[in-house]
């Protein structure tokens, strides 16, 4: 294949197996399903308001063209892989969750007729009450979305918004799904784009246990807050639910301590996680952020270490500190960094998981990089609270190209200008291996 060229062989190969894998796997989780007595539905009271819409059939309809082109629209045989990962994965998982948990649509679908009632027929052929949570419909909506949006130019990008949305929309309006099944198939579509995403590698082939006693014990903990989560929704249910979004959250925070390490949280270069991450990760998200804001309320958010050098939390886009330097270096994994909109400071990302320390090679990469970048102008070194990582970054480069001539005089240094930087003896170790080079 000519550098360029589409896989349209590949693509039509792909296309020719999933269709009969969709329908025949869908199709057996329908008859098996069938098959039990007193099939349960998760259903709230307040869905019987949700209006019936014979038209909607048609955007319902529409995701399977949207579904068999899309793997046309990869412009390399990568790209296609990588969509392909993410709809079978999304099929294998949401069948399993049929099989093992299936639930029922309890609502009497009204008579339909003329060419919406035709699709309605059609669509009663092979597919049963049956196959609900989490909807794989919403799951592949989510998928082709992200496939899509960056393909379609940018003043008809609201237009595909409109639809997609119609989409999801019409599968509570064609009385196909519950409620419950639609939030569940969005954390079932972004899981799958999180497993495989487009412009890094996949956190699960660099998964492997750690032997950091640290990493094991906050992943314990984390797990622990995953499963009482999950537990409370499950126990209590209606809108307590909701708590399976924290449960998974914190699931993904503990298997990345436990398994993925950094690359879990899939921050990027310029420092933002991607959207797939942004999601998952998204009520964990929030609570570091609020706790960062906490924990940081009554100091400065960043300290002049020495003369263009600065050490802080991780900035918000309205702080005013952005218009006084020229590079961040960012040693945080599990926020976001957001620029002010327009702003042209360079970003540099070395994520580190909270409460754990910095790899020698991390240490190594951090302090050449703001030796570089002091070169340019003012530069920030932040994370979370700007306390211990980011602090762990400056002094390993006081060590080296500052004025410290041992860890001693660089804690001094720092802790002089941010007093409430929070150094322990295993940071104070690391600090004398790395300035003797053992």
């Amino acid at each position: 294949m000519s550098a360029g060229a589409r896989p349209w062989k590949a693509a039509t190969a792909w296309l020719i197996f999933l269709g009969p894998f969709f329908f025949l796997t869908y199709g057996a989780a329908n008859h098996l399903a069938a098959s039990r007595e007193n099939v349960p539905a998760i259903v709230f009271d307040w869905e019987r308001s949700i209006p019936f819409w014979d038209w909607s059939i048609l955007p319902y309809w529409s995701i399977d063209l949207l579904y068999g082109l899309s793997l046309f629209l990869c412009a390399s045989r990568a790209q296609l892989n990588i969509h392909v990962k993410r709809l079978v994965s999304a099929q294998i998982i949401a069948v399993s969750c049929f099989l093992l948990f299936p639930l029922a649509f309890s609502f009497e679908r009204p008579v339909t007729e003329g060419w919406a009632g035709h699709l309605f027929t059609l669509l009663a052929g092979f597919d049963k009450p049956f196959n609900q949570a989490p909807s794989l419909h919403i799951a592949l909506l989510v998928i082709l979305w992200v496939l899509y949006a960056p393909l379609t130019q940018r003043r008809w990008r609201w237009l595909l918004h409109a639809w997609f949305t119609l989409i999801g929309i019409s599968v509570l309006t064609t009385y196909q799904h519950h409620f419950f099944d639609v939030p569940t198939g969005m954390l079932l579509g972004w899981l799958c784009v999180w497993a495989w995403p487009a412009d890094q590698a996949s956190p699960l082939a660099g998964a492997g246990l750690t032997r950091d006693p640290r990493r094991r014990t906050l992943a314990f903990r984390y797990g622990v807050g995953a499963a009482i989560a999950a537990l409370l929704g499950i126990l209590i249910g209606g809108v307590a639910l909701w708590l399976l979004w924290p449960a998974v959250s914190l699931l993904l925070v503990a298997m990345s301590y436990l398994l993925f390490g950094p690359a879990g949280f899939q921050k990027q270069a310029d420092g933002r996680l991607t959207p797939a991450a942004a999601w998952l990760f998204a009520p964990y998200l929030l609570a570091a952020w609020l706790n960062s804001r906490w924990w940081t309320r009554t100091h400065e958010d960043a300290h002049e270490i020495v003369p263009g050098v600065w050490l802080g939390r991780l900035p918000a886009a309205q702080d005013a500190l952005w218009s006084k330097i020229h590079t961040v270096i960012d040693m945080s994994a599990e926020l976001p960094l957001r620029r002010p909109r327009g702003s042209k400071v360079e970003v540099v990302a070395f994520p580190t998981l909270d409460l754990t320390l910095p790899s020698r090679p991390t240490l190594e990469q951090a302090r050449a990089a703001l030796e570089a970048a002091r070169r340019k102008g003012p530069v920030l070194v932040c994370c979370a609270l700007g306390y211990s990582r980011s602090a762990l970054a400056v002094a390993a480069w006081l060590l080296r190209h500052g004025d410290a001539r041992d860890v001693s005089q660089a804690l001094q240094l720092i802790c002089r200008a941010r007093p409430a930087v929070v150094l322990t003896t295993a940071h104070l170790a690391t600090l004398e291996a790395l300035h003797a080079g053992v």
